[in-house]
């Protein structure tokens, strides 16, 4: 949980709603398919929950958070220019909609798959 504090009170964030929106800035980004799972435990539980939290862990600390994105991406495109572009634009989301500093977006890549077999 992050936490933020001002003379009228204190607001508190969770992490599934930094989850939130990584999810969203990651998934209108240019060449994501889709969010993978991280390990074959995180497989799991998809079968078990609701919510769609795969894929994305969120680490709080004092000074900001770190986000780590796991990522099916596009055949064909060039894999470092897609996990850029990803990792700025959730940067930037997280930062703009949470009013929190993003310290690091790690993005790893878990599979390549084509999305139109023409």
């Amino acid at each position: 949980m992050t936490t933020q504090s001002n003379k009228q009170g204190s607001v508190y964030i969770l992490p599934q709603a930094i989850k939130t929106v990584a999810r969203n800035a990651a998934l209108q980004s240019y060449g994501v398919i889709s969010l993978a799972p991280a390990n074959p435990a995180e497989t799991v539980s998809r079968f078990f929950k609701k919510e769609a939290d795969v894929g994305i862990l969120v680490n709080a600390e004092e000074d900001g958070v770190s986000l780590e994105l796991n990522l099916i991406v596009e055949y064909g495109l060039r894999i470092k220019s897609v996990a850029d572009s990803v990792a700025e634009s959730v940067k930037y989301s997280v930062e703009k909609t949470m009013g929190i500093p993003v310290k690091r977006v790690d993005v790893h890549v878990r599979g390549l798959r084509i999305s139109n077999p023409d």
